[in-house]
């Protein structure tokens, strides 16, 4: 508000000046104009200051509103700051009063604790004094149970504590032949049910082959052209062959011999090529037999790694494709190996699937088990053995290599999958048409086992089981010892080596067995 003032001041006073300046300047022709300019310079000063005086008295009306607005601000804060200050001492008055009266009741509670504490006193050395009498009585009342039962207190609870411990075992065997034979029972009625179940998922086919093959002729008069000059010709395709060319009198046919089915197969397409041909001589053989032998082993290797797809298993080495290949060729108890080992490969899968453990580990297995027929070159080892040892040397799963091992038996199992490739073996081996052999030659064998047991002295009963696999001998256990047991059986095993002739193994099982019977009346 002052330097508004004072600017209008100023304002007038350059007024002012400029009109003295001007009556200096201008001349007497323009003092009319002067005298106009001079009125005109009043009425703007007077304007000015009519508004100099409106602006001060607006700007004085705003200080006083400005100040009365703070005033009223201040004193509204004064009174809150005040009322907040009651209010903290109407609460510090309160929790003063709680707090006096929180005192009152500890000091209360203090004295009638101490009351307690003195009543408790008096109790227990009531109590005291009344178990020290109770122990007087007992040491007394124990004495004399002492003195009528003639047994000290130790012994006493030496003799209930041993009957208490009989008693425990008692229900405890009890228990346990109860719990084992529920099991036993659950568990042979899950096995049957799976090996049934896997027994109908899988249909196999089943070949039976012979130790001969038939080549039919398209007339008798090549069966001169077969045999040779003085025979050279045949005796040439049998030392080439590794197999018998037997020529009859059977019209229009040769038959090749040979325990070796390969060797029959390579005999047979060489003569199918050789007749074709009509060059008939030693040279031509030997060409168009080993031509033939390679031809088979591409096929070999062929059937191998088509089997291995087909199963859907993979990373086999080479070496174990190639034999699996020469299983097509080979015959066990005139099965078909490679379908044998197919049929305990897929039984082997549904029978780990069903027990939730690894299917292609089990089918794996089931495929190679067998692997030990077909060795490369002759060897004084099992099949089982063989086998494990063949694929142990190209780096199979430990625990394949075990089931190819144990599968007979001659090797510890160590895996779960080992009672289940044995298991399908057994199963693929006797299915209806799957071996063959004159009946009346097995029912024979069967019985000579059994008689060769009976022979022994203390033997009591003697029954072949699995096809004549086993032989269960159960012997007098008041005439044979355990000992003698382990005797008799190594001794019955050696006796059907030396005497018997078999396919396979047999294994030799003596049972001694104690029963103790009574009848509770």
């Amino acid at each position: 508000m002052d330097s508004t003032i004072i600017s209008i001041i100023i304002a007038i006073i350059g007024l002012i000046v400029g009109v003295l300046a001007g009556k200096f300047i201008f001349s007497k022709n323009t003092r009319k104009q002067v005298d106009e300019a001079n009125l005109q310079s009043q009425k703007i000063l007077s304007d000015a200051q009519l508004s100099a005086e409106t602006l001060k008295k607006e700007k004085l009306l705003e200080a006083k509103e400005r100040f009365v607005q703070l005033k009223s601000e201040h004193e509204k804060e004064v009174l809150e700051r005040n009322r907040r200050l009651a209010d903290s001492e109407i609460r510090i008055k309160q929790k003063e009063q709680g707090t006096a009266q929180r005192l009152e009741q500890l000091d209360k509670q203090v004295k009638e604790n101490d009351a307690i504490k003195e009543n408790l006193n008096r109790q227990i050395d009531v109590v005291n004094f009344k178990r020290t009498e109770l122990e007087k009585h007992q040491e007394e009342h124990i004495r004399r149970l002492e003195k009528i039962a003639g047994l000290t207190g130790e012994e006493a609870k030496a003799q209930l504590i041993e009957s208490l411990k009989q008693e425990a075992h008692t229900q405890a065997l009890a228990l346990q032949q109860e719990i084992i034979d529920d099991a036993r029972q659950k568990a042979n009625k899950e096995a049957r049910k799976i090996i049934i179940q896997s027994i109908q998922r899988t249909a196999a086919e089943q070949a039976i082959e012979n130790s001969i093959t038939v080549f039919n002729l398209e007339s008798d008069e090549i069966k001169g052209q077969i045999i040779g000059r003085e025979g050279r010709n045949i005796r040439a395709l049998e030392a080439a062959t590794g197999v018998d060319l037997i020529v009859d009198d059977t019209p229009e046919a040769i038959v090749l011999s040979s325990f070796d089915p390969l060797r029959r197969e390579i005999a047979r397409l060489s003569l199918q090529r050789l007749v074709a041909d009509g060059r008939i001589h030693p040279a031509r053989i030997e060409e168009v037999v080993e031509k033939t032998k390679r031809q088979i082993e591409e096929q070999v290797i062929e059937i191998g790694e088509r089997t291995v797809i087909e199963l859907g298993i993979h990373g086999l080495h080479k070496e174990l494709v190639r034999i699996v290949g020469k299983m097509r060729f080979r015959s066990s108890y005139g099965q078909n190996l490679l379908m044998h080992s197919r049929e305990v490969a897929n039984l082997c899968a549904i029978m780990a699937s069903e027990l939730g453990l690894n299917p292609k580990l089990a089918k794996r297995a089931g495929l190679l088990h067998d692997i030990g027929k077909v060795p490369d070159e002759e060897t004084e080892l099992s099949h089982a053995l063989l086998g494990m040892k063949i694929a142990e040397k190209y780096g199979e799963n430990p625990a394949v290599v075990n089931a190819i091992g144990a599968h007979h038996d001659e090797v510890e199992m160590q895996y779960v999958i080992a009672p289940i490739i044995q298991a399908c073996d057994a199963i693929s081996g006797a299915r209806p048409g799957a071996r063959r052999e004159i009946m009346q030659q097995y029912i024979q064998r069967i019985k000579d086992l059994e008689n060769l047991a009976l022979t022994y002295p203390g033997v009591e009963k003697a029954y072949a089981i699995q096809a004549g696999r086993e032989l269960r001998v159960i012997v007098e256990s008041d005439r044979v010892t355990d000992g003698d047991s382990d005797k008799l059986s190594f001794e019955i095993a050696q006796k059907i080596q030396t005497e018997m002739t078999y396919p396979g193994q047999i294994k030799v099982t003596v049972i001694r067995e104690k029963r103790a019977v009574n009848v509770a009346r």
